[in-house]
């Protein structure tokens, strides 16, 4: 089954207001709760000093209603006896600030002190509900990274200096690694090194980047600290923890998946945003794509969420359109932030299943209403999402890009996005893969952005495209090393024989800059631009006016079995696509309307084919054979189906 259910936090809540939730998540089709997530100062009110019987209630009160419980190890967020006690476990900022208690997150990922009164609360909390029927999986955590994306305090510090040692084993090494004899900055000894905390200018750019690592490394030991004693204490336990969204540029999810059994996700598009979901799709790839199975989505907001300057309500419709997107594209759980709207907090005007009006509400109607659905279509979960495409996303990569001091300020996510939205739109199923992954089952690979470029990944494209695969390249790749240092003898050095061609200078641009093409047709191109000099590539494009008039900016190169092309600046991305996907022979799911997005969920003896109307009038979508809707009359095929504004239809073939 599809699970579904919401964040349960039931600490704000009554025994008779909890015997009322149980009879309303039984009418609103819930299956599973995350339940617990700040509940620490509730079971532990003062040191060693437990009061899990309230919790006990809750656990059983569930169980017997048949909800499954995601068992939150109620860490994400320390009480106040905690950094009253040891106020060196609050982070520190780049600038020196040391942060207060009072919200969430306030701790330091390397603090000793918050990782030991951690492990002694989940290993109290493994303990007490191993084997509890309710329990179906743990949640490690919440949301790492989210507030606290890296700690600059002394102990931080100390335990950087430990991650280099086992990173590049002598002072002489990591001084080559960082490039220390510019700007006088050699090290002698390791204790000489601190976090890039603010400095007069830009702090060295390879320390900089190692701190991203160190960073994402240190939190992810908060959550390994954890995981150890739940696979002790409960090792048939499943254990997952939450990412959030495409904001959390913290973590390297690629370092972080095969520590989980499970990979989970937070998803708040903006309704105010008409191409959200677009963000949304891709960060919904990207997860899948993480361990190639489904996936879980723990939250999203049943209707408005409290923390943008406006903040509004889901329209009807927008909230089943798009918790069915995030099921067409491989999540296995449905769940909200959350079950019940609190009356005080932060988080009062966040919308919740129950909001502050009760039962009696559209969004308590429409929630149930969805569970209900989900509940007609249970053997959509453990099916699989395939794809004939693949795009490179890689955390330091990221990183990197976005560093100080470049030819221009360039922005990962944009560049992503820009390249993934016209694949999107083709409905063209995409993976978003790391750059180490086996890339022989695609037939076409898209390269956005590698501005850091590992040799061993040079050599995983170059393989592919020998092997008869097509490569699409777009500017300012393979600029650098693992350890931000420039190629050297012209860019990108890396993928020069795949490409045909040497970059010679970067010619950021402000303006749209005219192109012509070999079949006389123009276009434009913006954001960048290249002086390349090509070395067997084919021009598609070149350069109409100003400086690099008349020299390629977008190019061709037949290299081995395959294609390799090369984008210098960014033109329609869609047309220029559309030529390399139809070479490549990738076609798309359905030639449907506009704004309706067409995915394939694949099971061992079926196949589901799910539509979903994004756009705001009804459209009419036509099938390529015969097959009924699960959601209307799962006994009639149709030939065609009619699709209202932010309509779903699920068809069985």
């Amino acid at each position: 089954m599809i699970r579904y259910g919401a964040d349960y936090n039931p600490e704000h809540w009554s025994e008779e207001v909890r015997r009322e939730d149980l009879k309303l998540m039984a009418e609103a089709g819930v299956t599973m709760v995350t339940a617990g997530i700040y509940s620490w100062a509730a079971v532990e009110p003062r040191p060693g000093e437990w009061d899990f019987g309230w919790f006990d209630d809750v656990m059983d009160g569930l169980a017997g209603a048949g909800v499954q419980v995601c068992l939150a190890t109620m860490t994400a967020s320390p009480p106040p006896w905690l950094s009253h006690a040891h106020p060196e476990i609050l982070p520190v900022r780049a600038d020196g600030v040391r942060l207060s208690p009072g919200a969430r997150q306030q701790f330091c990922p390397s603090s000793p002190v918050y990782r030991a009164h951690a492990e002694r609360l989940v290993s109290e909390l493994a303990s007490r509900y191993a084997g509890h029927p309710a329990l179906a999986m743990w949640h490690v955590g919440n949301e790492y990274g989210c507030h606290i994306r890296a700690c600059y305090c002394d102990v931080s510090a100390e335990d950087f200096r430990r991650w280099l040692r086992e990173r590049y084993g002598t002072i002489g090494e990591l001084n080559s690694a960082w490039t220390t004899t510019f700007w006088s900055q050699r090290y002698s000894t390791w204790d000489e090194i601190l976090p890039p905390r603010v400095a007069p200018t830009f702090p060295n750019p390879a320390q900089q980047l190692d701190y991203h690592r160190f960073s994402s490394d240190a939190a992810l030991e908060c959550f390994l600290t954890e995981q150890r004693v739940l696979r002790r204490v409960t090792p048939g336990v499943p254990i997952t923890t939450n990412f959030v969204g495409l904001v959390q540029k913290a973590l390297d999810w690629h370092t972080w998946t095969p520590h989980e059994d499970f990979v989970s996700l937070d998803s708040y598009p903006d309704p105010y945003d008409p191409r959200a979901h677009v963000e949304a799709a891709f960060a919904y790839d990207l997860v899948r794509s993480t361990k190639d199975q489904p996936w879980l989505l723990l939250e999203q907001a049943p209707s408005a969420v409290n923390w943008r300057p406006r903040n509004s309500p889901k329209p009807p419709g927008a909230m089943r359109l798009g918790s069915w997107q995030a099921i067409a594209q491989g999540a296995d759980a449905v769940l909200f932030f959350q079950w019940r709207q609190t009356s005080g907090g932060a988080e009062k005007f966040h919308s919740a299943m129950v909001p502050h009006g009760g039962r009696d509400t559209r969004t308590f109607r429409e929630t149930a209403g969805l569970g209900q659905e989900l509940a007609r279509v249970p053997e959509l979960a453990g099916t699989r999402v395939r794809a004939d495409v693949a795009i490179l996303h890689d955390w330091p990569s990221w990183w990197g890009l976005e560093l100080d001091s470049h030819p221009a300020q360039l922005e990962y996510l944009e560049t992503h996005l820009a390249h993934y939205a016209p694949l999107f739109d083709a409905n063209i199923t995409c993976d978003v893969v790391h750059p180490s992954r086996d890339l022989s089952r695609y037939k076409l690979v898209v390269v956005p952005n590698l501005y850091l470029l590992e040799q061993e990944t040079a050599d995983n494209l170059r393989a592919y495209v020998a092997g008869g695969g097509h490569l699409v390249v777009s500017y300012f790749t393979g600029i650098v090393d693992g350890r931000d240092r420039a190629y050297l003898g012209g860019h990108p050095a890396p993928l020069r024989d795949i490409l045909g061609l040497r970059v010679d200078e970067f010619w950021p641009l402000e303006d749209a800059v005219d192109l012509r093409f070999a079949d006389g047709t123009t276009g434009s191109g913006t954001n960048w631009s290249e002086w390349i000099e090509t070395e067997g590539a084919e021009v598609i494009a070149s350069f109409e006016g100003g400086e690099l008039a008349g020299r390629p900016a977008i190019t061709r190169h037949v290299f081995g079995d395959g294609v390799a092309w090369y984008l210098g600046t960014r033109p329609d991305l869609g047309p220029v696509l559309g030529r390399v996907c139809s070479e490549a022979g990738v076609s798309p799911v359905l030639d449907g309307p506009p704004g309706v997005q067409a995915v394939v969920r694949h099971g061992e003896e079926s196949a589901y084919l799910i539509l979903l109307n994004h756009g705001t009038e009804p459209v009419t979508v036509d099938l390529p054979h015969a097959a009924p809707d699960l959601l209307t009359d799962p006994s009639r095929p149709v030939r065609e189906v009619r699709l209202a504004p932010r309509g779903v239809a699920v068809l069985k073939g």
